[in-house]
């Protein structure tokens, strides 16, 4: 095994224990999420045990990242990234935009056309999102509001408000939504007009 190889292995039990700490969970949390006992995982973050592929994997999966990402395999070369959308039962898919623990959460949405008339089931949870239209027309329900947002604009608020995005008859909608922490706002900066 080569030196930078050796490094490679042995970097990934401190790469391993600051993603579970960024993400704030246990071992205990984390072993029932990717059913690896405590012991091991503890193993694996002091550096004691090198790590299997059939531990990667479901720890890969648990902190949302690729094996690459998880071991920090050297660069390749080939920049580009390989999104997997999300297809989802109801028409609608998702394309995760970010990859890295904790933090803002990117995501794309496409929602396939709605009904006007559709009834939303409204949803609450912890975080803050800001959604930005591309292309369509989104429906947001937000508390007593029913908004329609065109391309171009943008929407933001504390998710403990009940909520839910839909797209009108007029066709389907795609929108972007970075999602954080309770409290934790996108900023956008915009240069000034002159």
């Amino acid at each position: 095994m080569s030196d930078s190889w050796k490094r490679t292995v042995d970097a990934v039990g401190p790469r391993l224990k600051a993603l579970r700490q960024r993400r704030d969970i246990t071992l205990s949390d984390l072993s029932t999420e990717t059913g690896i006992s405590v012991s091991t995982l503890s193993r694996l973050e002091t550096g004691l045990r090198r790590p299997t592929l059939e531990q990667l994997l479901p720890l890969a999966q648990s902190y949302g990242v690729t094996l690459d990402e998880l071991v920090d395999a050297p660069a390749t070369g080939d920049p580009r990234i390989n999104l997997k959308p999300i297809a989802n039962s109801d028409g609608s898919t998702v394309v995760p935009l970010t990859r890295r623990p904790g933090g803002i959460q990117a995501y794309k949405f496409v929602l396939p056309a709605g009904r006007d008339d559709a009834e939303p089931d409204l949803r609450t949870h912890e975080g803050y999102d800001w959604a930005f239209v591309l292309n369509g027309h989104l429906r947001l329900v937000l508390g007593e509001h029913d908004i329609i947002l065109n391309p171009g604009e943008v929407a933001e608020f504390d998710t403990r408000t009940p909520h839910w995005f839909g797209a009108t008859s007029a066709g389907p909608v795609e929108f972007l939504s970075l999602i954080g922490k309770q409290g934790e706002r996108a900023h956008v900066r915009a240069a000034p007009k002159h």
